[in-house]
């Protein structure tokens, strides 16, 4: 990728000559404990994951959702099993992860409170990012408040770089950045692609969910020489793993940059771990890998995998990580204890695929990951479908516009590797008339044997 180096180059000497490179300076705390204790299978703690409760104005305000009402709500005892949250590897309650939060809290409160580049960078913040940028196989690594402001970060940095070298002057439509979305995109992308464009800093293509064949055609129809593709790598809301094949030919064929959002792939995919590039053996075709902290490590915050000259760039021109306080030192203390345990308990993504091949015997559903989509329809009869699933002790909520289109609401449902076979059969039980099959006995004798 010679030619996006020498740009981001050219972009960094433009901010050199003008004073405004930006860079960390970590406030030195006293080292982590480097091995926290992990386990060899679930604990007790790993069910704090998934078993949650709802008081009982919260329950009838759910139930209420779509006009219906009942006497049924009133024996309900708010005593649900979690299906609709992110936690894919129950990081979120490991003792490790309490620990670490606890043991950081306790001798530094929150840390010192302000943007990374003035004094809420730390050494548990860097330590941080050096393990991200192993996991991802790349140069460096930013660490952000979340991932929504990584990926907002990430587009204002590359809209910059037809700025700054225009200088002085909006760049002209031929000096702008080319960018290729994928219509299903998370909204952060989106936000920031629409805040290029209204800087006229980009033109935007649009291609169909996953369709190669429309992006081919839309990449060789466009003549702007500052190409890129930005992708979800797991998409969220249905589940379904981006072409990375596809998109690594056509990388190959075009030269342009490849983003992309592993938010859901990060610490679930792969044998180490390492994302959706991981399981598709094309790490080294990522340009930039973007990922959250608060999904399957359990904990929060965003983070820009990229190489260093990327991130010399994105921390001196993203403008929602420059502006942003830094993470809280308790909880980068709890994400680096959540990286340590993901590499020591690998057997938590084995469980986590167990149970998506599990849940595909017993429903025939064809699912490809741990995002399950189970589209109902009408916003009515998603809620219908919620309700009946509270009654049944599971939380699962119903997806309704504008999160996804107009009839094709949806029950996504999520499994962690803290849910037992029981819990998931019973879901199976519980989402029968809104299966396509209904599974058999033999069925569940079967893929119990996993």
């Amino acid at each position: 990728m010679a030619q996006w180096d020498a740009l981001v180059d050219a972009a960094l000497a433009r901010l050199e000559a003008r004073s405004l490179l930006r860079a960390t300076r970590p406030i030195a705390l006293a080292p982590l404990p480097a091995a926290p204790e992990t386990f060899a299978g679930p604990g007790p703690w790993d069910r704090a994951a998934v078993e949650i409760r709802l008081d009982q104005d919260t329950l009838r305000q759910w139930l209420a959702e779509g006009g219906e009402t009942g006497d049924q709500e009133e024996k309900l005892d708010g005593n649900l099993i979690l299906f609709s949250g992110n936690d894919y590897m129950g990081l979120s309650s490991h003792p490790a992860v309490r620990e670490a939060a606890v043991k950081a809290a306790q001798e530094y409160g929150m840390g010192p409170r302000g943007s990374a580049l003035i004094c809420g960078y730390t050494t548990y913040h860097k330590l941080v990012e050096e393990s991200l940028a192993e996991l991802k196989k790349k140069e460096d690594c930013l660490l952000c408040p979340t991932g929504f402001s990584a990926n907002m970060a990430v587009m204002t940095a590359l809209g910059s770089i037809s700025s700054l070298l225009a200088v002085g002057r909006k760049p002209a439509e031929h000096e702008r950045i080319a960018i290729f979305s994928d219509a299903l995109n998370h909204a952060s992308i989106i936000d920031g692609i629409r805040l290029l464009e209204r800087q006229q800093e980009a033109l935007v293509f649009v291609y169909k969910h996953c369709d190669m064949f429309h992006l081919d055609f839309l990449l060789s129809s466009c003549s702007m020489e500052k190409k890129v593709v930005v992708t979800d790598s797991l998409f969220s809301m249905d589940g379904d793993f981006a072409p990375f094949p596809e998109l690594v030919k056509l990388r190959r064929k075009y030269g342009f940059l490849l983003v992309i959002d592993d938010a859901h792939g990060t610490l679930v995919c792969g044998e180490n771990g390492g994302g959706a590039a991981e399981l598709f053996e094309c790490e080294n075709d990522i340009d930039i890998s973007v990922g959250t902290l608060s999904k399957a490590a359990g904990c929060q915050g965003g983070f820009i995998a990229c190489s260093t000259r990327w991130k010399s760039l994105i921390q001196s021109r993203g403008r929602s990580f420059i502006f942003s306080t830094a993470l809280p030192v308790p909880v980068v203390a709890s994400v680096h204890a959540a990286l340590y345990v993901s590499r020591k308990e690998t057997w938590r993504r084995s469980v986590v695929w167990r149970h998506v091949q599990y849940f595909a015997s017993l429903t025939k559903v064809d699912i490809t990951s741990p995002i399950i989509s189970i589209v109902v329809g009408t916003e009515e009869a998603a809620l219908r479908a919620g309700r009946h699933l509270l009654r049944s002790g599971f939380h699962v909520t119903p997806i309704r516009p504008p999160t996804v289109p107009p009839n094709s609401c949806r029950l996504r449902i999520t499994l962690s590797a803290s849910h037992s076979l029981d819990d998931i059969k019973r879901l199976v039980d519980a989402l029968t008339p809104w299966l396509p099959d209904k599974y058999t006995e033999q069925n569940y004798t079967m893929v119990s044997k996993l």
